[in-house]
């Protein structure tokens, strides 16, 4: 019935100033907020909260170090670039999927820019995949975006913790919510 009433003061032209059409207009009027804020409900049931998820993996560097292409001046220098393909890991070791990217030196001896995915294997209850891109240290602990992913971690936003482990491995720690 509300909407009806919203169609048929479309149908009526306001410059003449009919009663009639001042009534409808207010009613028109009564029915955008009514809309309005019904629409508003629904956007907030249909984004829902987004629970805070955390996750730890480990990078096994030990295994399959990083290939480093030097490509300027000999030895460490801006624009050399690290490729990797790591077995990742769960915080018992067990394998979970790889953890491959590419890094650019961007400050020599201090940092490099850095693009990798975390790819869950099909095995696992994590299908799917994270990206990561941000500033890589060569010391401490790296903070860097997560900028998407794939499968159940579609429209995952947050970031990842990375540091760089005694025995050659990486932690990396992740905190992050996936909009649903």
């Amino acid at each position: 019935m509300v909407s009806g009433i919203c169609r048929i003061y479309f149908g009526f032209n306001q410059q003449y100033g009919d009663p009639g059409v001042r009534r409808i207009c207010l009613i028109r009027k009564y029915c955008s907020v009514k809309f309005s804020v019904i629409t508003f409900a629904l956007a907030l049931v249909s984004c829902g909260p987004q629970v805070p998820q955390s996750l730890v993996t480990i990078a096994d560097a030990r295994s399959s170090p990083a290939q480093y292409i030097d490509t300027g001046i000999a030895g460490d220098s801006v624009g050399d670039i690290l490729v990797f393909d790591q077995p990742l890991l769960d915080n018992n070791k067990q394998t979970i999927g790889t953890n491959s990217g590419t890094c650019i030196r961007t400050r020599i001896a201090h940092s490099f820019q850095c693009q990798w995915t975390l790819t869950f294997a099909s095995k696992t209850a994590s299908t799917g995949s994270i990206q990561v891109a941000g500033r890589e240290y060569d010391h401490g602990i790296s903070t860097i975006s997560i900028i998407g992913g794939t499968g159940i971690y579609s429209g995952i936003s947050g970031e990842m913790q990375s540091s760089k482990n005694n025995d050659g491995s990486f932690t990396q720690r992740l905190r992050y919510t996936i909009k649903q």
